[in-house]
């Protein structure tokens, strides 16, 4: 009897192969995926199919005959030019592929993203991504996943080659909502282990020693755990997370909760204090290096 040949499933896309989407795209790649990855860097590109996938420059040609489309790019903007702008993605997909958008996002764009691909018949996922590149490295990101339910259960097996942790956050945008929250959370707690470290230092602690009670305190956070010792206290300033994409989250997160009439303060003023802090340094500087921004402003006060 003859046996019918197995037919490979169609590839994926993944556009944008950056600090990121390269390590995301090369999980996939070792996960058993065959990967088009498309990135205007030709060092991007040569790193990638080095690792073992394919790379084009035209997003729209690394998508023509993929199964589903991963944007991993710097905004939203950007995220509808290359799916709906002139020569678009969008344009090359049949009815029914899945877009999943793992970039950081405004949830309002969105959600009008989504209404605009609606007519083309393509379902968009908005699945941005918690952990840094160390995690994009391993696999274990924590990934939050807003959109229709059958389409998160479709994508469950793409994200799982990332992440170890995929949370279903709800209706469309709410992913890129919850990462925005979770980016304002995380950078709050930083900004006061920061001031920790300032007025305890200005009073004769060790930062050391400050750090070390705060972890086995109720003052304890991700900062205080992962962050102080090994890039502030150090002043390596190295996590691999930029200090504009924290800013860029924070407005996010504060342009949503002026979207949904929540004048909240400390919010604001979060948001605020990021962006000026990114005006300060160098445009490359490091998340962590808002401790240099505060200790600055500190300095300027005495003078």
């Amino acid at each position: 009897m003859t046996t019918a040949p197995v037919t490979p499933p169609a590839p994926l896309a993944l556009i944008g192969l950056g600090q990121m989407g390269l390590p995301m795209a090369k999980r996939l790649v070792s996960a058993g995926f065959a990967v088009r990855g498309a990135d205007p860097s030709e060092a991007a590109r040569a790193a990638f199919v080095a690792a073992g996938g394919t790379a084009f420059a035209s997003a729209a040609e690394a998508a023509t005959g993929a199964s589903a489309v991963i944007t991993m790019l710097p905004n939203g903007k950007i995220v509808h030019d290359v799916l709906l702008g002139a020569g678009g993605v969008a344009a090359v997909l049949p009815k029914g592929t899945l877009v999943i958008d793992m970039s950081s996002s405004a949830p309002t764009d969105t959600t009008r993203l989504a209404a605009d691909l609606e007519p083309l018949g393509l379902v968009l996922l908005d699945a941005p991504v918690s952990g840094g590149v160390k995690r994009a490295i391993d696999g274990s990101l924590a990934i939050m996943v807003g959109g229709p339910l059958e389409g998160v259960e479709r994508a469950r097996p793409i994200l799982a080659a990332m992440g170890k942790s995929i949370f279903a956050t709800g209706p469309t945008g709410s992913g890129h909502a919850m990462k925005a929250l979770n980016n304002y959370v995380s950078a709050a707690g930083l900004i006061a282990a920061s001031e920790a470290l300032l007025v305890g230092g200005r009073f004769g602690l060790a930062p050391e020693t400050i750090v070390d009670v705060l972890n086995a305190s109720t003052g304890r956070n991700n900062s205080t755990e992962v962050k102080m010792k090994p890039f502030v206290i150090s002043e390596a300033f190295n996590s691999g997370f930029s200090l504009a994409l924290m800013a860029k989250d924070l407005r996010i997160a504060a342009d949503l909760a002026d979207h949904l009439d929540l004048p909240l303060p400390q919010i604001a003023s979060v948001a605020t204090l990021w962006e000026a802090a990114k005006a300060g340094l160098a445009p490359d500087a490091d998340h962590t290096e808002i401790y240099r921004h505060l200790k600055a402003l500190a300095e300027r006060a005495e003078a």
